[in-house]
């Protein structure tokens, strides 16, 4: 059935519209005169934590940090964008003292926002909308919005299985893919152009095994190496990824190098678009596996992407989290995620349901027109 309504968004403010935690940084070094300086990844989780970060939040108590918060680098064309998509509303948590500074700020900067859009309060479980777009990964697991994304930051990089972006760009692509969920119009696969499939799914749905069964199927895919940096020798290893060391893996990231990062349970992975090219510069299609953030990145930097879900019984990707050689932290994390993954298959192109692996491979050759 067609959506008879107009999807609706609820944006969040600070470090999503305006700088918060890097503005806070920023005067703090400044104030202080930090050596080495104070940097926004040392705000590994949210809130105080008995080291020097700490005093970033002196600056939340002052109402000139609120009348003077930066507007973020492309902060009012992504709103623009999305008031052509969606209704647009902000929901903010902020001191109430503060909250006529915030009203006016987000007035002025985001026209497109209606005054009466702007609701106050650290509650957005009570918010009810399509989207929630937040930083806050509590925020996130509270909401009743329909779909709650969040947007990649420092303070949430052990966040695990919920739809997340890193940028503005991914972030319209996901409402351009739940829109299209809405559709009675059914995906048509071709493979007349270079085209990049990308197989989505939860830890222990077998995406990886998966895969490499489908391309010793065919010489017309080849497989995308992503990198990341969970440690090979302790962890099993997965023939899918290159390991780098934590500090490389930043630089290609802060190089431009990586079209799409993310980090998983605490470990970070990414890919190259350089990669991407090479392989469909040869004349042969892409295959690969990504978590949901990597797919929408691959559809917001490339043409001609189709994405697969790998949907298991919930029971079998428990006991293949179980029998992982990895930690019990790492484990949990992924058991934990399993249930914020299933909504991911809503938005992906297809959805592969099997009972063996020969059965997902048969559904996904006959998907790409694998003879």
């Amino acid at each position: 059935m067609n959506r008879k309504y107009r999807l609706s968004t609820a944006l969040d403010v600070d470090d999503l519209l305006m700088e918060c935690t890097s503005y806070a940084v920023q005067l703090a070094n400044e104030k202080y005169n930090f050596d080495p300086p104070l940097t926004i990844y040392e705000q590994e989780h949210w809130g105080k934590h008995g080291t020097r970060i700490d005093v970033i939040f002196e600056f939340f108590n002052d109402p000139e940090f609120y009348r003077t918060q930066p507007v973020i680098k492309g902060a009012k064309e992504f709103v623009r964008k999305l008031a052509q998509m969606t209704e647009v509303y902000v929901c903010t948590a902020i001191p109430p003292e503060f909250m006529g500074i915030r009203a006016k700020r987000i007035m002025e900067e985001f026209p497109e926002i209606p005054a009466d859009h702007i609701y106050m309060g650290s509650s957005k479980e009570k918010i009810h909308v399509d989207i929630l777009f937040d930083d806050g990964m509590h925020n996130i697991l509270d909401s009743n919005a329909t779909y709650p994304v969040l947007m990649r930051r420092p303070w949430n990089k052990d966040a695990t299985g919920m739809l997340s972006v890193n940028t503005y760009d991914e972030f319209l692509k996901v409402v351009e893919c739940i829109a299209d969920s809405y559709s009675t119009q059914p995906k048509q696969f071709s493979l007349d152009e270079p085209n990049i499939v990308v197989l989505v799914g939860p830890s222990g749905s077998g995406k990886s095994k998966i895969a490499t069964q489908v391309l010793s199927k065919t010489d017309r895919f080849e497989k995308l190496m992503s990198y990341t940096t969970n440690d090979p020798t302790a962890v099993e290893k997965n023939e899918w990824y290159n390991y780098v060391p934590l500090e490389d893996f930043r630089q290609m990231c802060e190089s431009g190098e990586m079209f799409q990062s993310t980090m998983y349970a605490g470990h970070g992975y990414g890919s190259k678009k350089a990669d991407v090219e090479k392989i469909l510069s040869s004349g042969k299609h892409v295959l690969t596996t990504m978590d949901i953030c990597g797919a929408m990145s691959l559809k917001t930097n490339f043409k001609n992407v189709t994405t697969i879900y790998i949907k298991r019984d919930k029971k079998l990707l428990m006991s293949s989290i179980l029998r992982k050689n990895s930690s019990i932290e790492d484990k949990v994390n992924r058991l934990i995620a399993i249930d914020s993954e299933k909504q991911n298959a809503e938005i992906c192109d297809y959805v592969v349901k099997f009972s063996t692996y020969e059965e997902a491979v048969n559904q996904i050759c006959q998907i790409l027109d694998i003879k």
